[in-house]
């Protein structure tokens, strides 16, 4: 047992930034006050693990919140029912007169040609109306609270899932079409395939990788030249005989490996990067245990990403960085970028934030999990275990796309009898990391929660941090499909800057989007930029005004970066600085990016 579950830890987690609330804050008061407050908590923290971090009451209340109002919408009850009526009218005609196929979306679930047959025709079409009559019945109804509203809808799409003719094996075409064919072997190799995965997931194992991370992934020349207790900082070799003078300082969220932005040679952001004649650093986070159960939030900031630009000052000295923060570590960014602003310092030449988010009111389908209540499950559920584990912060993001990420791979691997191929990008998925108590804490509330960034309630070092304190341009990449950061709300930063802004909307998600290489089929993107002083225009009016372009985004983030850099090419700076206490340590990608 550590010592922290021993109850020597505060009792209640922490709720503020630990930069302006000591540690001890959260523990004061008697101690026979203290010894009960952790015993309720320890009894919380076994009944948040046996739940898996879900909060039942809010699922409860929820639904609660909607039979309520709706008992007291009866103009909405009849409604719903006649909608109800309108799709049994609907049905009925293509049924029974079998007639064009009109009357159906397009679903991805439903594309094999054996759907357009009867009675599986009829079977999905009856699904597809079940579930447009559930969606109808779960909108908000007045009164009711959106948050709840979300949640009834979300359950009630899980259940919706579990009723699909395209997920079982008597209902589907193509799955009784290939038993029929290969006699079976199929469901026999699905069989075995379930077992295995069953017997790793007993023993703790993970599947065995054939894309090897270093070799295949993570590949890209460079040298370890700094390491502390939570990251170790790589610097890329040059590919070309000169580069730019303003080195490119690369912050990938500590949520994920780094490697999501050095996939194969050909998919690699870093290494097309290098090849534009930058030089290159990015931070390899170290995966936490629960012995970093107490790391804060700022502490990424602090030892992480300030503790960084240190080094790379000291490697290429006098000259601002290419600053290039990903998903939560461009949310970091963003408040170090105004804290140094505000300080007075400009380390910065430009801030790229890629998928990254500073106000989280229209933060996604992720809000339906951020309550009170939830949160509360989660801390003490971190407070038991010292860090959120992989599987139970991996089940979250699955649900959020359960047909996608859940259903459909199921159907694959044990009705089809199909092995997934490995990419780089699945592989990088599967090679999941941890987050610590106190900073997953402080990043719910905070950030989720309360919204504290752009409400001016979020301080460091004692004093709030303004966004509009950042002067140097902003690069701000936003994707179509992003489940984790909309882009709507990507775009929000431009409320709470005045620096130049460039906003570029890409096509894909939230790593697929981002890992969007030149020449990637299906790629397209939009782009402009707003000026100082211009007025604000909302995301609507900014999509329907700019037109999409094909291609990938990288090239206008390459051209962007060289024409707020220096004209004059330099030649490539040493590895390292070693008479400053920095030298070579190890090859890239180093020892952090193996923690498992």
């Amino acid at each position: 047992m550590t010592e922290t579950t021993s109850g020597t830890a505060p009792a209640i987690p922490p709720s503020l930034p630990s930069a302006t609330v000591p540690p001890a804050a959260a523990s004061t008061g008697p101690p026979a006050l203290s010894a009960l407050a952790t015993f309720d908590q320890s009894l919380r923290a076994l009944a948040a693990h046996a739940s898996g971090g879900v909060s039942a009451y809010s699922m409860a209340s929820a639904w609660l919140d909607w039979a309520w109002h709706m008992t007291i919408a009866p103009g909405r009850r009849i409604e719903i029912a006649l909608e109800a009526a309108r799709e049994l009218a609907n049905l009925s005609q293509p049924v029974v007169a079998g007639g064009p196929d009109e009357a159906s979306p397009v679903d991805h679930r439903f594309v094999d040609p054996g759907w357009q047959n009867q009675p599986f025709r009829a079977w999905r079409d009856g699904f597809l109306a079940a579930e447009r009559i559930v969606a109808k019945s779960t909108e908000p109804v007045p009164g009711m609270q959106p948050g709840n509203a979300r949640r009834v809808g979300f359950m009630m799409r899980q259940a919706m899932a579990i009723a699909s003719p395209a997920h079982w094996p008597a209902t589907n075409p193509e799955v009784l079409r290939k038993t029929r064919v290969e006699n079976g072997a199929n469901l026999v190799r699905g069989a075995k395939a379930l077992k295995d995965e069953l017997v790793r997931s007993a023993s703790g194992e993970t599947a065995a990788a054939t894309i090897r991370v270093g070799i295949d992934t993570a590949a890209t020349p460079g040298t370890v030249v700094y390491r502390n207790a939570l990251m170790e900082l790589i610097q890329y070799a040059p590919a070309t005989a000169e580069v730019r003078r303003e080195p490119v300082l690369i912050v990938p969220a500590w949520i994920m490996k780094y490697y999501i932005l050095d996939l194969a040679p050909d998919r690699s952001l870093i290494r097309h990067l290098v090849q534009q004649g930058h030089t290159v650093f990015v931070m390899s986070w170290k995966n936490p245990t629960a012995e970093d159960r107490d790391n804060v939030f700022d502490d990424y900031r602090r030892r992480g990403l300030l503790e960084a630009l240190q080094v790379v000052e000291a490697i290429v000295p006098d000259t601002p960085v290419h600053a290039c923060g990903y998903c939560l570590g461009g949310t970091m960014l963003a408040i170090a970028a105004a804290v140094a602003a505000r300080e007075g310092k400009s380390p910065f030449a430009s801030v790229t934030l890629l998928a990254a988010q500073v106000d989280f009111s229209e933060a996604g389908e992720l809000m339906m999990f951020i309550d009170e209540s939830q949160v509360t499950a989660l801390e003490d559920l971190m407070w038991g275990q010292g860090v959120l584990q992989t599987d139970q912060m991996g089940a979250a993001f699955r649900s959020l796309r359960s047909d996608d990420l859940v259903w459909a791979q199921a159907i694959k691997a044990y009705w089809l009898g199909e092995q997934a191929l490995e990419s780089d990008l699945t592989a990088w998925n599967a090679d999941q990391t941890r987050l610590p108590y106190r900073m997953h804490s402080e990043y719910l509330r905070g950030l989720f929660l309360e919204n504290r960034l752009t409400a001016g309630r979020f301080a460091v070092d004692g004093a709030t941090v303004a966004l509009k304190d950042i002067r140097c341009p902003l690069f701000v990449v936003g994707t179509e499909t992003d489940h984790i950061a909309p882009w709507r709300s990507v775009y929000k930063i431009q409320l709470f800057t005045d620096a130049e802004t460039t906003f570029v909307l890409t096509s894909g998600g939230h790593n697929a989007g981002i890992v969007s290489e030149p020449g990637h089929r299906n790629r397209r993107h939009r782009i402009a930029t707003r000026r100082p002083g211009e007025p604000y225009v909302s995301p609507d009016a900014w999509i329907a005004h700019h037109e999409p372009r094909a291609g990938s985004w990288w090239p206008e983030w390459f051209g962007w970066l060289a024409e707020r850099g220096s004209e004059t090419l330099v030649a490539p700076p040493a590895i390292g600085a070693p008479d400053k206490g920095y030298p070579a340590l190890m090859p890239a990608p180093g020892t952090y990016v193996f923690g498992r």
